[in-house]
C-alpha cells in the first residue's frame, strides 16, 4: 500500500469498509491479516489488532449464502493510543489504501 485515503470514513465506517476480497478463493482472512500487518501508527508505531467479530450484513454477489456478506470488525491500537475500529469486507475487492491517520510499512 502506498496511497493514503482522502476519505476520512474509509475503513472506519461500516458504509465504507476496506475491501480485501478473497472469500471465494478461501483467502479472505489471510487478505485481512496482510492488510492489517502492512499498517503502522501515524508516527510509524507498530500496531496491534484483534478481530472483535462480524457485523453489518450487506448484499453482495460474492456472498456465500443468498448473496449476503458480513463485515469483520477489527480493533486496532498501538502503545499510548485509543483503539480504532476498522471494518473489512472480505467478499469484494477494491483498491487498498491507508486509512486517514495511519501510515504503512515500506517495501
Amino acid at each position: 500500500m502506498t496511497e493514503s485515503a482522502n476519505d476520512k470514513t474509509y475503513g472506519y465506517e461500516k458504509g465504507n469498509p476496506v475491501k480485501v476480497g478473497g472469500s471465494k478463493e478461501n483467502s479472505g482472512p489471510k487478505n485481512q491479516r496482510r492488510f492489517l500487518n502492512g499498517l503502522l501508527g501515524p508516527n510509524g508505531e507498530q500496531i496491534k489488532y484483534y478481530r472483535a467479530g462480524s457485523c453489518c450484513g450487506f448484499k453482495t454477489p460474492n456472498g456465500l449464502f443468498d448473496n449476503i456478506g458480513l463485515l469483520d470488525l477489527y480493533k486496532v491500537y498501538w502503545d499510548g493510543s485509543d483503539t480504532l475500529n476498522i471494518y473489512i469486507n472480505l467478499y469484494d475487492k477494491g483498491d487498498l489504501m491507508i486509512p486517514v491517520g495511519l501510515t504503512a510499512k515500506q517495501k
